[in-house]
């Protein structure tokens, strides 16, 4: 009777002793969970230490002390994703719950992930300063409002049908220009993004695109043909073609061309066109009449190896993109090189597969690559702009010697108590007297 008779007291002190334990392992001020917070604090603290970080206001192009010509502005990759929206959970098994398995509404589709850029190719920008990249993978022409970073799209299936979308171009009306390699042809857009006609006769891979506003031109690239076929813009009439074709991309004269890839113009209406497997650029005047060329293949700055992209700034400026180097190369349109940028990587200012370029009125530089999916934009630093900087820092220099000069002259000489003293010669420091001194013979 004695022995199962429990004592009231031990078992009291035993129940005290269990929840001061409990207590002691759930509190967060307990050794343990002191030490497993640490622990994850030292973790974060490396992870974070760990991650690059960059400031990319002072990503710029010549680095200092030189002028400064490009400068790093943002990067555009689709549409905005929120991770944060919360999504309607239906109720799992626990066997589902148990293996982690996604319930019906978690899971992304079609309906509810945002579009994202995957191919970006040509680029071409309309009045009010949208962006506009077509995909050729997404098979959709996106359209970016660079400030808000809102997207629209000109979807396959929707507005068009597309088969393998190039080139870009858009006229001072926002007619928009899409050239279509698969389908053989280039689609007319209105403004409000509704086809209203199109280019098919006698084109076989069209890919870049220009437009020659005032002289009512369209210049369309037909790589497989090795020409440049030039339409009436209204009447969508062909004129004349740039180049000898059906050579099979063999021929190297001056004039001809081998998969030529892109196109622009300059204010005069000067054709210039990146013939790629020749890893040169060609320039014709108005009239099509072969001016010029530049550009020799290997892998350093001012070298060529497959040049695709082409774009003309408003100081006349040749910049061109090249695929398998990923430089972005400046030059002058006698063919020196002015500047470049890029290389291959993820970082901003590098590339992956660089083929589009173009800029805008505003001196904006966009560029497209294929393997990131991503339209990166910088600024453009113009010529007039870089020469007043150049006279800014030559004054700032200036004052600063002259005040520089100013101090030294204000400066008082030091006094005669300041001065410093000659010591005193000791008689271990005067010279012996010689014989003749001390009348010896």
């Amino acid at each position: 009777m004695h022995a199962l008779t429990r004592n009231p007291i031990r078992s009291g002190q035993a129940m005290v002793a269990l929840i001061v334990l409990a207590l002691a392992l759930a509190s967060p001020n307990s050794a343990f969970g002191d030490k497993k917070k640490k622990k994850a604090d030292a973790d974060a603290q490396q992870t974070a230490e760990q991650k690059p970080q960059f400031d990319i206001s002072k990503l710029v192009w010549p680095s200092p002390p030189s002028i400064v010509r490009v400068r790093y502005m943002a990067y555009y990759a689709g549409m905005k994703i929120d991770y944060t929206q919360a999504t309607t959970k239906k109720k799992q098994s626990w066997m589902d719950r148990l293996a982690g398995a996604q319930s019906t509404d978690e899971k992304a589709t079609l309906k509810n992930f945002p579009f994202q850029l995957l191919g970006p190719y040509g680029i071409a920008i309309d009045s009010k300063g949208r962006v506009y990249v077509a995909d050729q993978k997404v098979g959709a022409v996106f359209i970016f409002n660079t400030e808000t970073r809102d997207v629209q799209l000109i979807g396959n299936g929707s507005q068009a049908h597309f088969g393998w979308i190039n080139g870009l171009a858009i006229d001072d009306d926002d007619r928009l220009f899409v050239s279509d390699g698969k389908m053989h042809r280039v689609l007319v857009f209105s403004p409000k993004h509704e086809v209203i006609s199109q280019i098919s006769e006698k084109l076989v891979d069209p890919v870049g695109l220009a437009l020659d506003s005032e002289n009512r031109l369209l210049y369309v690239v037909d790589t497989q043909q090795d020409q440049v076929v030039v339409f009436d813009a209204d009447s969508l009439k062909e004129l004349r073609r740039i180049g000898t074709g059906g050579k099979d991309h063999w021929l190297t004269t001056p004039g001809d061309f081998a998969a030529p890839q892109g196109i622009a113009l300059d204010k005069d209406g000067n054709v210039y066109v990146t013939d790629t497997l020749n890893n040169r650029v060609e320039i014709f005047d108005a009239e099509g009449t072969f001016v010029k060329q530049f550009g020799r293949h290997c892998d350093g700055p001012g070298c060529f190896a497959r040049p695709k992209g082409i774009a003309v700034d408003g100081d006349g400026h040749i910049w061109v993109a090249d695929a398998f180097n990923d430089t972005l190369q400046v030059f002058n349109d006698e063919g020196q090189l002015l500047t470049y940028l890029g290389g291959h990587g993820h970082y901003p200012g590098q590339f992956e597969a660089l083929v589009g370029v173009a800029i805008d009125k505003q001196n904006r530089v966009f560029t497209t690559e294929q393997y990131p999916g991503r339209m990166q934009m910088f600024r453009y630093v113009t010529d007039a702009e870089a020469a007043a900087e150049k006279t800014r820092q030559e004054e700032e220099r200036k004052r600063a010697a002259d005040a520089k000069r100013q101090s030294s002259a204000t400066t008082p000489p030091a006094s005669p108590a300041e001065a410093p003293q000659k010591p005193a010669e000791t008689p271990a420091q005067k010279p012996p007297a010689n014989d003749a001194a001390q009348g010896k013979s």
